[in-house]
């Protein structure tokens, strides 16, 4: 406890506690959380896991069973009054505060009031949410607890119930609890940086939580990044650990069930000798002991708290680490100095933030400094420098603690880290918090290397690769990449890009990195909030239970992420991962999720030891990163590794189509846009490297269109980007070129239309050299083959069956209209003919099975046609109608139906027509318009049929006939829209004649309500004629220019990529006749005929045709790769200088580089300004010590040059034999007679440096330091502590000699007449 003298001086509440953190991790003691933010937050969102609703009622049922608070259970009157002059308890609570039994006579009656007895603990009434009034909408957490509670109770209060993710560092907080100032740049250095280091490792802040001193700062701190961050960026934890006794207007906390939420109000002009809590904070954990207005009762629990904390292990990936803990120092007084020692004792680092005043500054000036000059008298000035108002008070035994502390803290130089704003490289706090920690973690080294291995786990658990690459990747520490694979899963899992960046560049190769087990554990750490992992669990719903018999296996295998992944691939790709075989027994070499490890004592790298052989590399191991990376979205991540793929055009295709897949599924919006964003990126990223390709070579880059790539299915660039409906790819200028190099065959693409069809009419010609080709041979060869050639073509193909479909159209035609016979005719038969020829390469074309999809499966492709289905629906519409024809009762519709038939048949030309560039975008544009009017005709069938039932209710009574309700209901209404007028509807044109009054006529309609005397309407004129002007208002007008508009919309949308969308329908008309027998229709049947007898008799497989899937060989392919992935460096070099040539980009430099100037030109002004601030410290020290030496032997004043330090007249000696030997040379003198210089002493090495005169002192003052830990001999009570400087260390032993070496002091004993026992 601090003298009253001293607390009342300085604050009124001191933050003064230890961290006592084991250095044995507890394992498995609090489950690990293994989401980061994004995904935890959606998961909750989605699951809504903490409703407002289901929280409160967990949170009032389970707190008052296992929280408690603490009451005085029996009224003891004090001697002194309370602020208001009411008589109060020991406790500090009033009569009225206490409750009714405990101011009853009691048992205890007389005796004096004792909190161990007096004070009992029963359920708490003041929990739940808390809002300040009148301070916005911030809704934080409370609880009011007994200081007796039990750390791993709130830790799973604050984890569990508050939702608070485990930690990757706790930072305490500590200094002066009354409000300080500070310069206005070190507080924005230290608001700035603590946030940002708390913000980007996920840390918890612990602070006391009032509205004053070192916690106002932090709750000013968090205020400020709340307002000036984005929502995405998350909230910085910041817990208060307060006392309940101490908090002003602390009723308002009160609610026996629960505040959702309790308002606060902050009344600082009112609190008196109490505190208000900060607004700043979100969490606060108040500690009861049954009393009021005692400060410090929350110093034992949040010591404990931050102790147990400390020694949980957080694991992700595979990596475990122990819950990180650093102590950050601002200002303090008596009970922060109590601290800082419990802290350093017990191994917890510290930031002292110099420059923030009091304890902070006196440990920031002397921490440099060796311990023999860390003195009484140094201690003692520097304490009348930052200690003025209570400097008179202190004693010296008072002052001798604080120096032997001072002492203590000092000696620990690797636990004690001091930041001084613009010195020693440090710019910002939160480098200097990791810098410490790292620094301590380096100083327990037990295990060698693995002490590298714990701070690289730090820092990825931290995300912050910047402290990776200056304090870790060093000159001092050479990796091996097998050393890093740990940690890389990590990082991988995690979502840490740049760490992975960071690996790669330090010699992982994902080749070693990426095996088949490896892979599993990431599938099986899956983020559960992507989309992927939901399909994944219903392909694992669907998996057949496993026999008792089987051993086990995880439940995850990758066959089931082949499933997935074929079913977003698309079906024509073959399984990325094999079904493993049966008897094939499940192995998993990595740590299953659930393994907890110390990371101070385990190597991580023992799980990546395998025996030869054991190990099952995959393929392409960038592939199996790469999906793993887009199923779940990360662009960072899936960026890196894509730079990392050999076959990158097909990988970034796939990603399209996978991405495209996804947000079909997804039902998120911002999701979803992130998807579509992202595959049309990789879009762009095909098309770059394909275009890089094509300029070097085409012929090369056409072969990797064609290529069929085993990573990836056996697929093609090409099929992918078809399937992707990837339209700038398959429009880029490359492939369409291909395309059309398809298209021609083996004639040269020159060659005009018009000479392929005169050739086509008179194939003679061919032989005069009309007709081009591409290869010499068949150009200057003989006939035959070229003529073959010719007839193959796919354009040749494609005009001869347009002929022909011509051909069948006008002899349909001429036999429906001109020669449709009871008996049918030739022209008929060959109709019939013809049709038969066209049914058979429909067959074909569906069981052509080139690629072994299956039936089912090529049937789906056939019947997803929109085309395939026309000609299906023709041919059955023809059967019907030839079926009826063929009878002579039904001859008639037999014609009809034929009739209908040929319209479908003529509606088959547009599809021929789509190859036409002209008409082409044209039919393309209607058939979007055709699905805008089925949508018009929605909203029109309501205006037609509201109108027509109306008009038909006011002037038909009862019309009994079904025809004439429909056309009076809609076939009139109808024709109304186009200007055919109801002749009777207003009256003008009312004529009986027209009508029949009785509805018998069936070739009248029925007449109106009319008056038969007059022979006039009866029903109402006006109420009809504003019916029908309303009702063409909006049809004619509203719903019509609606139409209009629509078509407009679609065909200005379609029309700005209508080239795109032509030319990507084009290659199914390409591939199409690419395949197909040169013949037509008719003769196509030769054909037919031909291949069933080499497909069914000779069993000859199809084969498909070279030029749209090849296979090369493995040398052509890996040169192939080679030089794809050159193009592809080439290609990233540019995106970056062209990203470097952005106006933007250009300013953000320009932006950077001011900033840097600016931040240089404030550390040169900080250094100059702290450069003199010293000699001014340094000065003012020297006239300290010596007006002390002057006052203690009586010296005059000219004295004080004989105690110079050594340093100091050996530097002016130096400096006059300088100037001696300048004049000597200019010829003032001879060298005869000049003195040497004094010789340099040791002291001055070690003045320059201390850190070795340390170490040296260290090891000699070892026992001196055993010495004060240990207690006097035979009792409880510890050493009192003495500095150095006061032990008289030349004692003598028991024969007055000095110690020898094995007489050290503590083998001595008090009690020998001939020894003086000290303490040092």
């Amino acid at each position: 406890m601090e003298p009253p003298t001293l607390r009342k001086a300085g604050s009124k509440q001191e933050e003064a506690f230890g961290v006592q953190p084991r250095r044995v991790a507890d394992l498995g003691t609090v489950p690990s959380l293994r989401r980061s933010n994004s995904s935890l937050r959606k998961v909750r969102r989605s699951q809504n896991l903490f409703g407002n609703s289901e929280k409160q009622e967990s949170l009032s049922s389970w707190i008052p069973e296992n929280i408690k608070k603490k009451e005085c259970m029996y009224f003891v009157e004090s001697s002194k009054l309370s602020d208001a002059g009411k008589v109060v308890c020991e406790c500090g609570y009033t009569r009225q505060q206490h409750l009714e039994e405990a101011t009853r006579p009691h048992t205890w009656q007389g005796k004096d009031w004792d909190p161990k007895k007096h004070v009992q603990e029963m359920p708490t009434d003041a929990f739940g949410d808390i809002v300040f009034t009148g301070l916005g909408q911030k809704v934080g957490k409370y609880v009011r607890l007994s200081q007796d509670t039990p750390p791993s109770v709130i830790y799973h209060l604050m984890t569990q119930y508050w939702g608070l993710d485990v930690p990757n560092l706790l930072i305490s907080v500590t200094g002066g609890a009354k409000d300080f100032n500070m310069k206005p740049r070190l507080k924005s250095v230290f608001r700035r940086g603590l946030v940002k280091v708390a913000q980007t490792t996920g840390a918890w802040i612990i602070t006391g939580g009032s509205h004053t001193g070192v916690m106002k700062q932090v709750g000013e701190a968090v205020r400020d990044f709340t307002l000036s961050s984005s929502h995405n960026e998350g909230e910085v934890v910041t817990v208060g650990v307060a006392t309940w006794g101490t908090v002003h207007n602390r009723e308002d906390l009160i609610h026996p069930s629960g505040g959702f939420p309790a308002e606060y109000v902050m009344d600082e002009e009112g609190q008196g000798h109490l505190t208000c809590l900060d607004s700043n904070h979100s969490h606060f954990i108040l500690v009861d002991d049954g009393t009021h207005g005692r400060y410090g009762v929350e110093i034992p629990l949040r010591t404990r708290l931050e102790k147990f904390i400390s020694e949980q292990t957080k694991e992700r990936g595979g990596v475990a680490i122990k819950i990180p803990i650093v102590c950050v120092v601002l200002e303090g007084g008596p009970g922060t100095l109590h601290t800082i020692y419990n802290a350093i004792t017990n191994g917890t680092p510290c930031v002292v933030v110099e420059g923030s005043g009091r304890v902070a500054d006196v440990i920031a000036q002397v921490a440099g400094l060796p311990i023999s000059e860390v003195t009484i008298s140094r201690i003692q000035q520097k304490l009348s420098v930052f200690f003025q108002e209570v400097f008179e008070t202190l004693t010296e035994s008072r002052i001798a603690e604080w120096t032997k502390k001072i002492q203590d803290i000092v000696r620990r130089r690797q636990l004690l880290t001091i930041f001084r704003e613009g010195k020693d490289g440090q710019q910002d706090v939160d480098v200097a918090i990791l810098q410490a920690l790292l620094k301590a973690s380096r100083s327990h080294d037990h295990f060698g290397h693995e002490n590298w291995d714990h701070q690289l786990k730090l820092a990825v658990a931290w995300n912050r690769v910047d402290i990776a690459r200056s304090e870790i990747f060093t000159d001092e520490r050479q990796w091996k990449p097998s050393e890093l694979h740990p940690v890389m899963t990590a990082a991988l899992i995690s979502n840490k890009p740049e760490f992975v960046k960071l690996f790669l560049e330090n010699g992982v190769r994902l080749k070693e990195f990426v095996t088949w087990d490896t892979l599993l554990y990431l599938y099986q750490n899956l983020d559960p909030s992507c989309l992927f992992h939901s399909k994944l669990q219903k392909v694992l719903a669907e998996e057949p239970e496993r026999p008792v018999c089987t051993p086990p296996a995880p439940r995850v295998q990758m066959h089931h992420v082949a499933q997935v992944l074929r079913e977003l691939l698309g079906d024509f790709t073959q399984p990325l991962y094999p079904r493993p075989r049966t008897g094939d027994r499940p192995r998993l070499l990595l740590p299953v999720p659930n393994l907890k490890l110390n990371v101070q004592g385990v190597s991580l790298r023992s799980l990546y030891k395998r025996s030869p052989g054991h190990v099952a590399f995959t393929m392409d191991p960038v592939r199996d990163l790469l999906i793993w990376a887009i199923i779940q979205n990360r662009r960072e991540l899936a960026e890196i590794i894509w730079a990392q793929s050999q076959d990158c055009i097909a990988a970034a295709l796939a990603c399209s189509k996978i991405l495209k897949e996804l947000s079909k599924e997804e039902e998120d919006t911002d999701s979803l846009e992130e998807m579509l964003a992202l595959a049309d990126e990789y879009e762009h990223r095909a098309i770059g490297v394909f275009t890089e390709c094509h300029r070097k070579d085409e012929d090369r880059a056409q072969k990797l269109l064609t290529r069929v790539s085993e990573a990836w299915g056996k697929t093609t660039c090409l099929q992918l980007a078809l399937e992707a409906k990837d339209m700038k790819f398959v429009s880029h200028g490359g492939v369409q070129a291909f395309l059309t190099k398809v298209w021609w065959g083996q004639l040269c693409v020159d060659n005009g239309l018009w000479r392929v069809i005169v050739c086509m009419l008179a194939f003679p010609l061919l032989y005069t050299g009309l007709i081009s080709f591409r290869e010499r041979r068949l150009q200057a060869g003989p006939g035959l083959p070229r003529v073959r050639a010719f007839f193959n073509a796919p354009v040749v193909i494609f005009h001869l069956n347009i002929l022909s479909y011509f051909a069948f159209l006008c002899l349909f035609a001429y036999v429906l209209m001109v020669d449709f016979q009871p008996t049918p005719s030739c022209c008929e038969y060959l109709i019939y003919f013809w049709l038969f020829s066209l049914v058979c390469e429909e067959l074909r074309q569906l069981f052509y099975d080139p690629d072994e999809f299956g039936l089912m499966k090529m049937a789906l492709l056939y019947f997803s046609d929109f085309w395939n289905k026309l000609d299906i629906g023709a041919i059955l519409l023809f059967i019907a109608g030839l079926t009826c024809r063929l009878i002579p009762a039904l001859l008639y519709p037999g014609r009809i139906i034929l009739s209908l038939d040929f319209i479908m048949f003529c509606l088959r030309l547009m599809h021929i027509f789509t190859i036409s560039k002209t008409l082409g975008p044209k039919i393309i544009i209607v058939k979007r318009m055709m699905k805008d009017v089925f949508f018009f005709l929605f909203l029109l069938a309501v205006w037609v049929v509201s109108f027509g039932v109306a008009k038909q209710a006011i002037l038909i009574h009862n019309e009994s006939r079904v025809d004439w309700i429909f056309r009076g209901v809609v076939y009139q209404s109808y024709l109304t829209i186009f200007g055919q007028m109801p002749a009777y509807i207003d009256g003008v044109n009312f004529s009986l004649d027209q009508c029949s009054p009785n509805g018998t006529d069936p070739y009248k309609p029925k007449c109106p309500e009319s008056d038969a005397v007059r022979h006039e309407p009866a029903f109402p004129e006006w109420l009809t004629v504003i019916l029908l002007c309303l009702y063409l208002l909006f049809t004619n007008i509203l719903l019509l220019n609606l139409l209009i508009a629509m078509f407009n919309y679609t065909f200005q949308q379609v029309q700005e990529h209508t080239d795109q969308i032509w030319k990507f329908q084009r290659h199914d008309l390409i591939e199409e006749y690419q395949g197909r027998p040169p013949a037509p229709p008719p003769f196509i049947l030769l054909s037919h005929l031909h291949l069933f007898i080499k497909r069914v008799v000779l069993k000859i497989p199809a084969r498909r045709r070279k030029q749209l899937k090849s296979k090369l060989e493995k040398n052509e392919e890996a040169a192939l790769l080679s030089w794809e992935i050159y193009l592809k460096e080439s290609y990233l070099q540019n995106q970056q200088y062209q990203q470097k040539q952005r106006p933007e980009q250009k300013i953000q430099d320009i932006g950077n580089k001011v900033s840097t100037m600016v931040d240089l030109l404030e550390m040169e002004s900080l250094k100059r300004s702290g450069s003199m601030e010293q000699r001014l410290a340094s000065l003012e020290e020297q006239e300290f010590l010596f007006s002390g030496r002057r006052k203690s032997h009586g010296e005059p004043r000219w004295a004080v040059t004989l105690h110079l330090p050594a340093a100091q007249v050996a530097q002016t000696s130096r400096a006059l034999h300088w100037v001696m030997k300048a004049l000597r040379d200019g010829g003032f003198g001879s060298e005869e007679g000049i003195p040497a210089p004094a010789p340099q002493k040791a002291s001055e090495g070690q003045d320059l440096e201390p850190d070795g005169r340390q170490e040296e002192e260290d090891v000699g003052d070892t026992h001196h330091v055993n010495a004060r830990h240990l207690l006097y001999p035979n009792s409880h009570v510890t050493r009192f502590p003495v500095p150095n400087e006061k032990v008289p260390w030349e004692t003598t032993g028991r024969t007055g000699a000095w110690w020898t070496p094995w007489e050290t002091p503590w083998s001595l004993c008090p009690g020998s007449a001939t020894t003086l026992w000290t303490d040092p």
